[in-house]
């Protein structure tokens, strides 16, 4: 026995052993930035250089604290890059979130590069992806959006951390009056927008092409490339752009005007006892991070300041000052529950239609006919589509719209579809933000899902399911993925999703009464949109036309 016991020790260290070893295949390798030198590693199973936790900005503290992003220090000798910077400061407000950095800071304005790039290699298109989270929780290293696969396909991709919630969008008075351009807030979506001016000067030195950059997001993210795809600041940085899943556009964290945010932010101070800047400053991050939590907010709004947001987006575009770039983009078949809409009523007829007349009183029966109620089953998938326009779906639509009739540059629209497989751990749940959370068994049994949720595709389209541990993946999630993730490389590479052994993507007309829309699922095809009236409604609803 004692003999078995030594021979399975024995045999468990080699067996570790050999995973150590199965795991190391990388060597170190430099490259010269504009600020210094850096070294990140050079992995010769994938093909691949990585470097991450690169600094794009001055940290953003002491006196820099809310003031926009200055170009970082130079330094001497080589900076290690080789594992992922901080990630913003943030509470744990989407459970489910994982991230592989190297804890929270205030110091957190870093980015991180995924390279196929050979010594003598030139001119690759690159993607910049900026994540997802309500512009409150979220960073740049978590698994889901990690650049490998999407670099495997020739693409040089980045990462981008910004600043989020108090720390990234809080506007002031006094803010304003010391800034140059006279404003506050945006602090976030200009450090997104300094990262893209450090790629335009430094994505040369990985192999990428500064003129052949596409934006990309998910959420949050993609609100922030529609973001970016209108400011005067940042337009001009950009070839291309991928939204998923919103559009800083009315209901969706559109921007406020500066003299609403500073008036938000000054009775925020004053209610928090710091009234002003000088005090607010003098705070500790933690102390910072505690007032915040204890107000129970969830961020601060984006800021119409004249110089990152000089009008709405909406406004942008009907000027034709946006980025006249191809744009691909959409949202996902069921983006959140018809119990946001029902708000924990039981699906009936008297429920729902309760529900409507008490939201649109007035034009309660054309919502009636665009979002029917025939059965319990149907009345679940109208709540679930009405819930998921309102929150979402409509604001990404109204950016397709806009985009589509001011540009003479190709849109493409989809529509995920693909239904997630079961979780390994029977014992938890799917979270809000893609992950897993624990079980209440307390809670009633959730309906089956009627589509896709909200944040589910990002794992797809970037290649990384092999990433995501939680999800019992299937062929026919591989099969999606590979699909939704050859659309948006070869969207990346040449401002055209369509390629070979892929079904036809066509792109929508100005003109378009049915413009075309891409079902991604197992078998994906380009169909006629059958919706669209109902966001043509709540076009007027929601006044942005």
């Amino acid at each position: 026995m004692r003999k078995n016991i030594l021979l399975i020790s024995l045999l468990a260290i080699i067996y570790g052993m050999s995973i150590a070893q199965d795991n190391n295949y990388g060597f170190a390798v430099q490259t010269k930035v504009e600020q210094g030198t850096i070294e990140g590693l050079y992995d010769t199973r994938s093909g691949l250089q990585m470097y991450f936790g690169i600094p794009f900005a001055k940290p953003p503290v002491g006196d820099l604290r809310w003031k926009a992003p200055q170009p970082p220090d130079s330094w001497k000798g080589v900076l290690q890059t080789k594992a992922f910077g901080p990630r913003p400061v943030q509470a744990v407000v989407f459970g489910d979130m994982n991230s592989r950095s190297d804890g929270l800071s205030e110091d957190c304005l870093y980015l991180n590069v995924w390279t196929p790039a050979k010594r003598n290699t030139t001119g690759l298109p690159v993607l910049v992806y900026f994540f997802g989270g309500g512009f409150v929780a979220g960073d740049g290293s978590e698994p889901r959006y990690d650049g490998a696969s999407m670099a495997k396909k020739g693409i040089v991709v980045v990462t981008v951390n910004y600043r989020l919630n108090i720390f990234g969008f809080f506007a002031h008075p006094e803010l304003s009056k010391e800034s140059p351009y006279k404003a506050s807030g945006n602090y976030g979506l200009l450090d997104q927008h300094a990262a893209l001016k450090w790629v335009n000067k430094n994505i040369t030195a990985f192999g990428g092409d500064p003129k052949r950059v596409t934006i990309a997001g998910e959420s949050a993210g993609s609100i922030s490339v529609s973001a970016q795809m209108t400011s005067p600041l940042s337009k001009d940085l950009i070839a291309g752009a991928i939204g998923e899943s919103g559009a800083g556009i009315n209901p969706t964290l559109a921007p406020v005007p500066l003299a609403e945010a500073e008036k938000i932010g000054a009775e925020f101070a004053k209610n928090a006892g710091y009234p002003t800047l000088a005090q607010l400053r003098a705070l500790s991050t933690r102390e910072v991070y505690e007032i915040y939590n204890e107000s129970k907010r969830f961020g601060f709004p984006t800021v119409i300041d004249g110089y990152f947001y000089p009008k709405t987006i909406p406004e942008i575009y009907k000027a034709k000052e946006h980025a006249q770039v191809p744009l691909l983009l959409g949202w996902n078949s069921a983006e959140i529950p018809g119990m946001a809409f029902m708000q924990g009523l039981p699906y009936t007829e008297e429920n729902y239609v309760k529900k409507v007349k008490e939201v649109y009183p007035d034009s309660f029966q054309e919502v009636l006919k665009l979002y029917p109620h025939g059965s319990v089953k149907e009345i679940e998938i109208s709540a679930t589509a009405l819930a998921s326009d309102r929150f979402i779906a409509y604001s990404t639509w109204k950016w397709f719209d806009l985009h589509r009739k001011n540009t003479k540059q190709p849109v493409y629209r989809y529509l995920y579809s693909k239904l997630r497989p079961p979780l390994v751990d029977q014992s938890k749940t799917s979270g809000l933000a893609g992950g897993t959370v624990e079980k209440n068994d307390a809670a009633p049994k959730p309906p089956e899902p009627v589509g896709a949720p909200h944040a589910c595709e990002i794992e797809y389209c970037m290649g990384n399911l092999h990433l995501i541990k939680e999800y019992a993946w299937t062929s026919d999630d591989y099969k999606v993925s590979e699909t939704m993730l050859n659309y948006f490389a070869n969207f990346v590479i040449k401002g055209n999703p369509n390629g070979t052994s892929l079904p036809e993507w066509p792109a929508a007309e100005a003109t378009d009464t049915t413009p075309p829309v891409m079902i991604i699922d197992v078998q994906s095809k380009a169909i006629d949109a059958k919706d669209d009236a109902r966001y043509i409604f709540l076009d007027n609803a929601y006044k942005n036309n």
